[in-house]
């Protein structure tokens, strides 16, 4: 009977997944069309193949349940998983990130190696659903009709429940945006105190500025996005522009959204030893008025701002070395804001 229950669940599971896939592209057709032609599908046909894939994903979804098209559901599932996969391998490859936005507007984040595992986790449940479905094709009959039912209004919940997370997440990250883009002059005035803030590193520990500044050097704070290749280009720098500073400046960088992600991206880019920070929106950019990525706030030991917002990488390389060669820093020339990325 425990079988049965396995397999009864594991099917509500690929479900749930597949229906929230199909109803973020159903409601942002925008975010769908952009990534079916990001990911390497030709112009003329994006519009046919947006409109297909959640039809398709729907299909898959309500095509789990009964036991006799969970089979075939699984199947298809197996082929789309297999399709998108290649693809991400294929962008990878080239050194490409768009956004994957497989579940809609709440995925609209670059693909990574952290893409590639989901979706093997994923696909090893649709197999084990397959088989379970072929060695039990009687499922879910046989099983208590009241646990058929409430596993499957569970799942119904659950899904309910994921995608309002996902909407509010959504909305607090335009907010942050509307936020950011009323936010006036850039960077907080020379002297001012610090923003304190409390933001996660990849391992899921906590990080505060105070506990950054225990350290007594100043801390010179790098905000980043994994999807700006100036970002890539300036972490790849900072372990050896840190190593020259020799102690007088901790240097952390400050990324958005996925801690799994964040860490893959550093681990890409060698940053070593230096601390990574996750943002869930963008409290610190908001707190310290930073507007586009890569940009280098400096906060000296006594925990006040020592320079202006440094944007850009040649930016970010002056300010470290004002600090190694102990003099004031001064107002640092910015790149072209049109090269790198908004927070």
């Amino acid at each position: 009977m425990l079988i049965e229950y396995g397999v009864w669940v594991s099917r509500l599971v690929v479900g749930v997944v597949f229906g929230l896939a199909a109803w973020g592209k159903i409601f942002d057709r925008v975010g769908t069309l952009t990534a079916v032609t990001d990911f390497g599908v030709p112009v003329r046909w994006a519009p046919a193949v947006a409109y297909a894939l959640p039809v398709v994903e729907v299909v898959v979804a309500v095509g789990m349940l009964p036991a006799a098209t969970a089979l075939l559901a699984a199947g298809v599932a197996l082929i789309l998983l297999a399709i998108f996969t290649v693809a991400v391998l294929r962008l990878l490859a080239r050194g490409q990130r768009p956004a994957c936005s497989c579940f809609g507007a709440l995925s609209a984040t670059p693909i990574g190696s952290a893409t590639v595992v989901r979706n093997g986790v994923l696909a090893a449940l649709v197999l084990l659903a397959a088989v379970g479905s072929a060695a039990r094709p009687e499922v879910p009959a046989g099983l208590p009709v009241r646990d058929i039912v409430g596993l499957a209004l569970v799942a119904l919940v659950a899904a309910v429940l994921i995608r309002l997370h996902g909407a509010v997440d959504g909305l607090r990250k335009r907010l942050d945006a509307q936020a950011l883009s009323t936010l006036g002059a850039e960077g907080l005035p020379v002297g001012a105190v610090a923003p304190e803030f409390e933001l996660l590193d990849v391992d899921g520990a906590r990080t505060t500025l105070e506990s950054l500044l225990a350290r007594g050097a100043s801390v010179l704070l790098v905000f980043v996005h994994p999807g700006c290749e100036m970002c890539a280009a300036l972490a790849r720098e900072l372990p050896r522009w840190r190593a020259r500073t020799g102690g007088a400046l901790s240097i952390v960088v400050v990324g958005n959204g996925d801690a799994e992600e964040q860490a893959a991206w550093g681990a890409a880019q060698g940053l070593g030893e230096i601390p990574s920070l996750v943002q869930q929106g963008n409290e610190a950019a908001l707190r310290y008025r930073v507007r586009g990525t890569p940009s280098g706030v400096l906060v000296d030991a006594d925990g006040r701002v020592a320079a202006p917002v440094a944007r850009g990488a040649i930016a970010v390389r002056e300010l470290i070395l004002s600090v190694k060669a102990g003099r004031r820093p001064q107002t640092v020339g910015r790149e072209d804001r049109r090269a790198g990325s908004p927070v």
